[in-house]
Parts: structure tokens; C-alpha cells; sequence
């Protein structure tokens, strides 16, 4: 990818502007013709805003494109948006929320399709920590963010295990022949607490 670590934290800050410009004024943020210049080659991109609680951080919204589909700007200010306002598990952020959340921006490889001779062979094919994941079934989409298996601690079948039900399938729907598994990865940047952005970088899973 054609991004750098000033690129990222550059994308945390703008993130955070986009979210409390939408939270606190209802205005979608124009970028400048810099940001627009720097940011316009297509990404898929993920917003996550957690909350802080005490040392725990708690998921708050989550939204993005998992496809470049449109130049990384406009990507991410729609996901911005979309994570504070949309997201289906959530209220709407509130004005006395911004200071207790923290935002990350995940920039992602674009999909690749996992080929197999059986839908046995998938957990083999799986970096835990490496690879976000995306499935395909009768009509319905699910994926999960290669962050999301660290912080659970789920192995390689846990992780499609709770990827089919991300989508909306059985527990055991990545065991179908008819389900297509795509696999990406991402770089990610995150604010810290006391406001910095920092680039995230994941722990392997030793299984």
C-alpha cells in the first residue's frame, strides 16, 4: 500500500474532525484540496469508535466499505459518519460522548478469494492477525476486521464460526460449498487517550 505512518495518523485526525463535525454541527466535512490530492487513490476502509471505559475499550460503531470503490477520502468520511450515526447495534454518538471515544482507521488490501479443494481446509488458510475476512452466502455479507479474532481470542474456526453469524448465517455456514471466503488485509491506526495517533500493530495468535 501507498501509505506511510504520517499518512495513517493524517487519516485518524481527519476521522476524528469528520465524526465531530457531524456530531456536534450536522454538517458533512468538506476536505481541503490537499486531503482530497492526498487521499485519492480508492481503499477499502473501516471506521471504529470505541468507548473508553475505565481500561477497557468498548465497541461504539463500526462501518465501512470493504471494497475500493471510491477515492479514501470520500471512503472515509462516509464511514466516519456512518459509524457514529448508523450503525444498526448503536445509538447515535452524542455531543457528551467525544471525549470518551477513540477512533481507528483500518486501510484494506483489496479482497482475495480463498480457494480450497474443501471448505475443511479454510482454518489452515487463516493468519489469525493478519487476515480480515469476508463471506459470501444466499444473498448476505458478513466480515470481521483481523483485529477483532486477537481481541477475542478466537482460533481459526471460531473465527469463521462467528464471521457466518457477522452475516447473519448458522454458526457452521463456512463449511458450505456454496459460500465464497475472501480474505484482506489491513493497516491500522488508532488514537490514543490523551489524543495521539499511533500506528496498531497485532499480536499473532501462536495456534
Amino acid at each position: 500500500m501507498k501509505l506511510n505512518d504520517e499518512d495513517g495518523k493524517a487519516l485518524v485526525k481527519l476521522a476524528r474532525k469528520i465524526v465531530e463535525e457531524h456530531v456536534m454541527n450536522k454538517i458533512k466535512y468538506k476536505p481541503t484540496e490537499e486531503e482530497r490530492k492526498r487521499f485519492s487513490e480508492k481503499f477499502g476502509v473501516f471506521v471504529t469508535i470505541n468507548e473508553i471505559k475505565g481500561e477497557k475499550r468498548e465497541l461504539r460503531g463500526c462501518i465501512g466499505y470493504p471494497r475500493p470503490l471510491l477515492p479514501l477520502i470520500d471512503a472515509l468520511i462516509d464511514s466516519a459518519i456512518c459509524a457514529a450515526s448508523e450503525d444498526p447495534r448503536f445509538e447515535p454518538v452524542h455531543k457528551n460522548e467525544l471525549d470518551k471515544i477513540v477512533i481507528e482507521v483500518s486501510v484494506l488490501t483489496p479482497l482475495e478469494l480463498i480457494e480450497v479443494n474443501s471448505p475443511l481446509e479454510y482454518p489452515k488458510k487463516i493468519k489469525i492477525g493478519e487476515d480480515g475476512l469476508v463471506i459470501e452466502l444466499e444473498g448476505r455479507t458478513g466480515l470481521l476486521l483481523p483485529q477483532v479474532p486477537i481481541e477475542y481470542g478466537w482460533t481459526p474456526d471460531e473465527y469463521l464460526e462467528y464471521l457466518c453469524m457477522k452475516a447473519g448465517l448458522t454458526p457452521d455456514s463456512w463449511l458450505r460449498k456454496d459460500a465464497k471466503i475472501f480474505k484482506f488485509q489491513s493497516l491500522i491506526w488508532e488514537e490514543t487517550p490523551d489524543g495521539k495517533a499511533v500506528r496498531k500493530r497485532l499480536l499473532h495468535h501462536k495456534d
